[in-house]
């Protein structure tokens, strides 16, 4: 029995090595990639040896070329602002219609509650083109707003916040009501501070969706100083050429900065998600 055990433990542990490995490979390539000048890319590929993943010439250029050539700054600045203000008002919207839909009764609530659910299982890209002619009559395209404002409601945020309010006590509400606190009061001194996990679940939610977002802001923004990181990561790709160095440098800056914002609230998030009701 314990000769099975042994064996048993030895295959676990064995197949989570090869899971991790798996997983963590793209990031060392890229790592190792854009540590490597353009001529050595490629030089070591075949045969494989250890100097297909090991650079041979250890140099940072590429990452200086980023900033100092094609001032990769300013899509990193313009992207963390888009996010920052995407996951303020998309917190405060979605919270605010959450509450609505977990504490009142109205008529069509449950068909209105339907339609939201189903907005978030809709792919993006059949609802890109008739978006972009709404954003369009507004005078919004080629504008920051033209990017942020679509982005605030959102279904899935908004179911979080949903199935996280309801699970909050109503004698809470009811109490503080019977004092006199208003809506507004019962809202910011009791549900928001009781529901901190939530509110960091649905903002690395919303952070994650908009750091990522290649085709609306595609889309959108035109200009050069408005462009975001996936997008000002598409240039490096030409006609003729692609400056695969830089575009390894490139995408290890912008997978590397959601990685450190998620792993300190990683606790937060995985109790938002088990709070809410959504298992796997």
């Amino acid at each position: 029995m314990n000769h099975r055990l042994i064996v048993k433990n030895v295959f676990v542990y064995l197949s989570l090595v090869f899971i991790a490995i798996v997983t963590i490979f793209p990031l060392f390539w890229g790592i190792a990639s854009s540590l490597r000048p353009d001529e050595e890319l490629f030089q070591y590929i075949m045969p494989f040896s250890a100097k297909t993943f090991i650079p041979q010439k250890l140099t940072f250029y590429n990452y200086i070329r980023l900033f100092t050539e094609f001032d990769f700054i300013r899509p990193i600045m313009i992207t963390l602002a888009v996010t920052v203000i995407t996951i303020f008002f998309g917190c405060i919207v979605n919270g605010i219609a959450a509450f609505s839909f977990a504490t009142f009764k109205f008529r069509f609530k449950n068909i209105i509650y339907a339609i939201v659910l189903l907005s978030f299982m809709i792919p993006f890209e059949a609802i890109a083109m008739p978006l972009y002619n709404v954003v369009n009559q507004f005078q919004w395209v080629d504008t920051l707003h033209g990017i942020i404002i679509p982005s605030i409601a959102d279904g899935l945020v908004l179911f979080l916040f949903t199935q996280f309010f309801r699970d909050i006590p109503a004698s809470l509400v009811e109490a503080a009501r019977v004092d006199g606190a208003s809506w507004m009061t019962v809202y910011i001194r009791i549900i928001m501070p009781s529901s901190i996990p939530v509110f960091v679940t649905a903002g690395l939610m919303t952070f994650m969706n908009q750091w990522n977002s290649y085709m609306w802001p595609l889309l959108i923004a035109r200009r050069r100083s408005i462009q975001m990181i996936q997008i000002a990561l598409s240039s490096f790709r030409g006609e003729r050429n692609t400056l695969w160095a830089c575009l390894y440098a490139g995408s290890i800056i912008s997978a590397l900065i959601p990685l450190f914002l998620f792993l300190p609230f990683q606790k937060y998030f995985v109790q938002g998600i088990i709070s809410s009701g959504v298992k796997g």
